[in-house]
């Protein structure tokens, strides 16, 4: 049995008065000879409808509602109150902010991997982690463990080879020089000292 409204099912149903006091949109427009109205004490005359199936029920909710929520937006676009959406934060504020959380220990901190990544790939490019956010970065640091610390050690120690091979022409701008300088001491100490 399908979820559409077959006609020549109706003939097989018993059918029921229901009253109602206003047309609804599911009603459809209904002529005499489409069912007819009972008349009782006290009653308005009002058509015969088809008892529906629960499956039936469920097509026609979802099809009032939908009906409904369209009709809300338009309502909205045309009185100019439509709401954007909240701009979303991007990828840098959020790994910022979780760098932030965790500096102040908030009891709602808890480790998120994108958020880490995201700190380690941009850590030493000033544009990205601001100068006073990275001492608080290479506390972080400290507490790294596992494959992300021996990648963090193994890129910092390649930009320090790279640096020293360039001898005294700088490949690099003179910010991101000096924290490699300083990552590349700190994750090198951290690691010798985890290690002995």
């Amino acid at each position: 049995m399908s979820g559409s409204w077959n006609p020549e099912r109706r003939a097989l149903l018993p059918e029921r008065v229901i009253h109602i006091s206003s047309p609804t949109p599911w009603q459809g427009s209904w002529a005499p000879g489409q069912g007819g109205a009972v008349l009782g004490a006290g009653q308005e005359t009002a058509p015969q409808l088809p008892v529906l199936t629960p499956e039936e029920k469920r097509v026609l909710e979802r099809k009032q509602k939908k009906e409904r929520r369209k009709e809300e937006k338009k309502r909205l676009r045309e009185s100019g109150a439509a709401q954007s959406p909240p701009a979303k934060r991007s990828g840098a504020q959020l790994a910022l902010d979780y760098l932030r959380g965790w500096a102040e220990k908030h009891d709602n901190w808890r480790f998120q991997k994108t958020r880490q990544t995201w700190l380690l790939l941009h850590m030493y490019d000033s544009n990205q982690v601001p100068d006073e956010l990275f001492s608080t970065l290479l506390a972080y640091l400290e507490g790294l463990q596992g494959r992300a610390r021996e990648l963090t050690v193994q890129k910092a120690e390649a930009l320090m080879q790279k640096l020293d091979e360039a001898g005294g022409m700088d490949p690099l701008p003179q910010g991101k020089t000096q924290r490699i300088r300083q990552g590349s001491c700190t994750d090198t100490a951290h690691l010798e000292a985890s290690v002995v």
